[in-house]
């Protein structure tokens, strides 16, 4: 079972120029930092140990800046980070459950080991703000391993998040996500009533219009990917 997905762009090895893109990618992080946090970890994990000591001092420093929602001096370990994906190659990482162990699958992943790194930490710009410190929490520690990418760094860092609770990966991610929006299970999903339904929503759960200050975060995040779940 695919729990999370991250695709990112980069320049072929031949290129000029060293470039980086975010893809298309699924990245569930509720409860944060989530499956979707999980394997943006693993692949750090997967290209830190290559790096030199000085875009690893640079890696650090970046995971901090996302972390604060700082803008991202370029380029960063030798790379220019961008939007357009025209003439980019591209690498696809899955983080999988394979009957209760997890494991990291690479679709023609050519990407360079600072390519996937920086791929991982910009993919943190894309979730939602409230919880990209917890998930750069994660990769922090990721940065921080020196062995192959097997069941002692799963067990490190799954360690740090509670997959009991990923019920938008787990199950029946369609009829988690019409139960935390309140809506009827339908063959057909009416586009404007669920994005109706998540501003509604959305609105109640915030706490600046009064709701509760403790598991907001939580609540927008499940709204936020049942939306995604239901639309996509």
């Amino acid at each position: 079972m695919i729990l999370a997905e991250l695709e990112i762009y980069h320049s072929r090895s031949v290129a000029p120029t060293r470039r980086i893109a975010v893809g298309d990618s699924r990245l569930p992080v509720e409860p944060a930092p989530g499956p979707g946090g999980l394997l943006l970890a693993v692949v750090v994990a997967s290209g830190v140990v290559d790096l030199d000591d000085e875009l690893r001092t640079d890696l650090a420093v970046l995971i901090k800046q996302v972390a604060a929602g700082l803008e991202i001096p370029q380029p960063r370990l030798r790379h220019r980070f961008q939007v357009d994906r025209i003439g980019l190659h591209s690498s696809s990482f899955h983080l999988i459950d394979r009957a209760g162990r997890l494991g990291l699958d690479e679709q023609a992943a050519y990407a360079s080991p600072a390519q996937r790194v920086l791929g991982a930490v910009y993919a943190v710009r894309d979730l939602p703000r409230l919880l990209q410190p917890s998930v750069c929490e994660l990769l922090q520690r990721a940065a921080t391993w020196r062995g192959p990418i097997g069941p002692s760094l799963f067990d490190r860092l799954a360690s740090e998040v509670d997959a009991s609770s990923w019920h938008a990966t787990l199950g029946d991610p369609m009829a988690w996500a019409l139960d935390i929006l309140r809506l009827p299970a339908r063959s057909d999903i009416d586009r404007r009533a669920v994005q109706r339904q998540f501003r509604q929503m959305l609105r109640d759960a915030h706490p600046d219009h009064g709701a509760e200050d403790h598991g907001a975060a939580e609540r927008i995040a499940d709204l936020t990917e049942a939306r995604r779940i239901l639309l996509r």
